[in-house]
């Protein structure tokens, strides 16, 4: 554990915080020390649960009244706990600063946004409003916020989502502080807004000189911004290095899984990822041994006999490397143990269907010439039509069985449109829609339409959302087979056969959704598009809620099946990185339109048009040496050509 210095802006030791609960205390943070300088970035990685977040809100001051915080945090050598909430609020915002995951919770929605800066300013530094208001537009124009004069008066929901975490990141900066919090400030951003946050971020820090704990699950993200990593599980950390050491000499069994199921968009081999199996434990009453024991691939005996402390160990670059696993030692640098990888590759599926020729294969879903248009109307009584947004311009592809089609795009491009589209069994007045040999436009009548339904099903986003808490995962499943008229039997032993095929346990088909984890909700929202056969699945962002470690299975799930089945996929996601891991052909939609279309290897090695070249460039690469020598460009509509990227 290093020492504080004078440069030490963050010293925290022996963090401990606890709630209390109907089953028992929760160990939700057991025992996290790290020291943090100015002018540093620590970032703190980990699964949902490892404790990342509630470690952040104890040194904020912002946990619940039930929270149980011991230990010590030291800001700039004053101890924060035992300090009461108004002391707190005269660091917060002034000393410490936080940026959180959603920006619209973090903005207040019936003020303005030069209201809330101009708030943060006067409370904190006593300035008049007029000087308030001259420092906020200065600070909008800082993080790239054009017209700010406009929009000082403009509300949180008139910003998107990319906009609003300006507006936050402007506030964080309102007062020059000497520690900024990020919690997963990027997670919900298109790729191209996340790489614009970052250098916000990078901006503010090297303005205002302060020490930054960038909160993540994306390893990306850590590796170009950390100068340390802690990786924390169980409410504690496992592993904690910089950040050249931790990627290049992992010695965790955990944080090797970590990187081992993150899809790499610099690699175009098709291999399976490797992910993490089993889920974290539940911090009621912990026992005395390793708590990723259960899930470690090398764990021995002597792993559940005690509780391994955060020790140092051997390094070959001398650099200050602790971890928390009695057989870190016997790892090397390039994650064997014995000479055999900590985590043994899967099976690598193949089929007659893969090695047969694209054109060889029957087309599943043909999309001629697609286009919808939204009406813009105006009044508040009486509707007129005053013109027209073309959501989707003429587009037209095909998938062929047991092929991945992606569509990759930002926020608005046209994508989740293109889905509905599809799965509404849209007619089109000058093209057609082509399920499995059906046209869509020669739909007659509902019954045929049920029919055709068969043939195309859809996975979402959120698992909680798609599936109805109130019925069991039997019921959920069943429903698209009750629908079309099996019967009782088959329904029972279908069941059974899906919640086998997709990993699941049987025995559990009486369960209710809340019951299970967000990779197992998945799960059963697969098994349910595949009740019925389908020959497309169209997945909408399918792994974009779950952990990494999670994410890979459900991925390779994914490609299995395909293999397996002969299914064709329609995939739409805004991770570059599982696109290119999972897809064989790839579409890339600007404003309503594919500017790029083609074999997926080609269109990443070898993107020809601007916007294409300016979404990869803007993809992080879980690779420190990698990451941090990219030149990043941005799209320029106006020219449509790309520029260099500048902070």
């Amino acid at each position: 554990m290093s020492t504080p210095t004078s440069k030490t802006v963050l010293s925290v030791r022996d963090l401990k915080v606890s709630f209390a609960s109907e089953a028992g205390r929760v160990d939700a943070v057991r025992g996290v020390s790290f020291d943090l300088e100015a002018g540093k970035t620590l970032g703190i990685v980990g699964e949902s649960g490892s404790g990342k977040s509630v470690t952040s809100l104890a040194i904020m001051g912002l946990l619940d009244e039930n929270a149980k915080v011991t230990g010590s945090i030291q800001f700039e050598g004053q101890e924060l706990l035992g300090k009461s909430d108004k002391q707190m609020s005269m660091i917060r915002g002034n000393g410490m600063a936080m940026v959180f995951q959603d920006p619209l919770t973090s903005l207040t929605p019936v003020f303005t946004i030069g209201d809330q800066l101009v708030e943060a300013l006067t409370v904190h530094r006593g300035l008049s409003k007029s000087e308030a208001w001259d420092r906020s537009l200065e600070l909008l124009r800082v993080v790239g916020i054009t017209n700010p004069e406009k929009r000082m008066k403009s509300f949180p929901h008139e910003f998107s989502g990319g906009m609003r975490q300006r507006v936050v990141i402007a506030i964080a900066m309102a007062n020059n502080p000497r520690l900024i919090i990020c919690d997963e400030p990027t997670t919900a951003l298109d790729v191209t807004i996340q790489a614009q946050i970052l250098d916000l971020i990078e901006k503010a820090q090297d303005e205002t000189g302060a020490a930054v704990i960038m909160i993540t699950h994306d390893m990306g993200v850590v590796a170009r911004t950390a100068d340390d990593v802690m990786v924390m599980y169980a409410g504690k950390p496992v592993e904690h290095a910089p950040a050249h050491e931790l990627f290049h000499n992992t010695r965790m069994p955990y944080s090797i899984g970590l990187l081992g199921a993150i899809p790499r968009v610099d690699k175009a081999e098709k291999e399976p990822l490797i992910p993490i199996k089993g889920n974290p434990p539940l911090l009621i009453d912990l026992p005395d041994a390793c708590p990723f024991a259960s899930r470690c691939p090398i764990a021995i005996d002597a792993c559940v006999r005690r509780e391994p402390d955060l020790v140092p160990i051997a390094s070959d670059s001398g650099e200050n490397h602790l971890a928390a696993c009695i057989r870190a030692d016997q790892i090397d640098s390039d994650g064997l143990i014995g000479g055999l990888p900590v985590y043994p590759a899967p099976e690598l599926h193949e089929s007659a269907l893969t090695r047969t020729p694209r054109e060889e294969r029957p087309v599943t879903l043909e999309v001629r010439n697609m286009v919808k248009t939204f009406p813009l109307l105006k009044g508040a009584l009486f509707k007129r039509k005053v013109g027209e947004v073309h959501a989707v311009k003429g587009i037209s592809f095909d998938i062929r069985e047991g092929e991945t089609m992606a569509i990759v795009g930002e926020s608005g491009s046209g994508k989740t449109t293109t889905l509905l589209q599809i799965m509404d069994f849209e007619k089109q007045a000058d093209g057609d829609i082509i399920i499995a040999g059906t046209s869509v436009n020669g739909l007659h009548s509902r019954k045929v339409e049920r029919t055709l339904r068969r043939d195309i099903q859809i996975v979402f986003q959120d698992p909680m959302g798609a599936l109805d808490p109130r019925m069991t995962v039997t019921d959920i499943i069943a429903e698209p087979m009750q629908a079309i008229g099996m019967n009782k039997d088959e329904i029972h032993s279908r069941v059974q056969e899906l919640m086998d095929l997709v990993g699941l346990n049987p025995a559990h088909r009486d369960r209710f959704p809340g019951a299970f984890s967000g990779g197992q909700r998945q799960r059963i929202g697969i098994a349910r598009a595949l009740s019925t056969n389908p020959k497309i699945v169209v997945l909408d962002e399918p792994v974009s809620a779950l952990d990494v470690s999670i994410q890979a299975g459900v991925i390779n799930l994914l490609d299995e099946l395909k293999v397996k089945l002969g299914l064709s996929y329609l995939f739409v996601a805004h991770d570059l990185s599982v696109i290119r891991h999972i897809a064989d052909r790839v579409a890339v939609m600007y404003l309503g339109e594919f500017v790029e279309y083609g074999d997926v290897d080609d269109v990443f090695d070898n993107p020809q048009h601007p916007y294409t070249q300016a979404l990869l460039s803007a993809i992080p690469v879980p690779d420190p040496d990698i990451e941090r020598t990219r030149q990043r460009v941005i799209f320029d509509p106006e020219t449509m050509s790309t520029r260099p990227a500048t902070v």
